[in-house]
Formats: C-alpha cells, sequence, structure tokens
C-alpha cells in the first residue's frame, strides 16, 4: 500500500524552528515530484514548497522564502521541510503529496495535481 507519513509537527514559540519529514512506504520517491502543502482553519489549502525528483528544483511560497527549506534524501525515502523564524501565522496542519511529474513543470511544482497524501502534521506557533 502507498503511503505518506509526515512528522515533526509540533507546538513552538514565534521565532522558533521545526522540521517535518515525509517519509514514503511502499514505493520509492526518486521519480516523484513532493509537494508540503498546508491548511489552516477557515482557509483553503495552500502550496507552501515543493521539489522536483531529482531535487535541482524548488518552488517557495511568497510567504515562506527565505524562512522555509525543502529537502530531499532519496537513500532515505523521505522529504523534508525545514521551517525557521516560525511566525504565528505559520500555524496549520501540514500535508506532504507526491505525483510523477514530466518535463516542463519546474516552475509549477506546487500547482500539479498531486496523487497522494499524508494524513497531516499539526504546527502550531505561539507563545
Amino acid at each position: 500500500q502507498l503511503q505518506l507519513v509526515e512528522s515533526g509537527g509540533g507546538l513552538v514559540q514565534p521565532g522558533g524552528s521545526l522540521r517535518l519529514s515525509c517519509a514514503a512506504s511502499g514505493f520509492t520517491l526518486d521519480y516523484y515530484v513532493i509537494g508540503w502543502f498546508r491548511q489552516a482553519p477557515g482557509k483553503e489549502r495552500e502550496g507552501v514548497s515543493c521539489i522536483s525528483s531529482s531535487g535541482g528544483s524548488t518552488n517557495y511560497a511568497d510567504s515562506v522564502k527565505g524562512r522555509f527549506t525543502i529537502s530531499r534524501d532519496n537513500a532515505k525515502n523521505t522529504v523534508y521541510l525545514q521551517m525557521s523564524s516560525l511566525k504565528p501565522e505559520d500555524t496549520a496542519v501540514y500535508y506532504c503529496a507526491a505525483v510523477v511529474a514530466g518535463k516542463g513543470t519546474a516552475r509549477i511544482l506546487c500547482s500539479l495535481a498531486y496523487d497522494y497524501w499524508g494524513q497531516g502534521t499539526q504546527v502550531t506557533v505561539s507563545s
């Protein structure tokens, strides 16, 4: 069974850091674009950051540029989202998702129609 499992969420003070992990089971992530998305209460889901299968292309939402870094370790079948300088407005459930994408998608990674989704991990930024 193909499964994505997020971990690393929690409660952190403003200005703090967290690292989220997205681990795959039942399939290898090598050929998949991976995206991190988030949804806050009463808001639509938004793309936070996405990375190509090779790791050579990354996309970031303007709201997280310079604060979040996406990376992948295909040997560990895991994708990470390092979040720093966290703000209360970063509070949300964070989901990872996977899709196989063709060429020409480097600039629109977070706009693709993702096939597989994890169950989400809660991130709360509060003092």
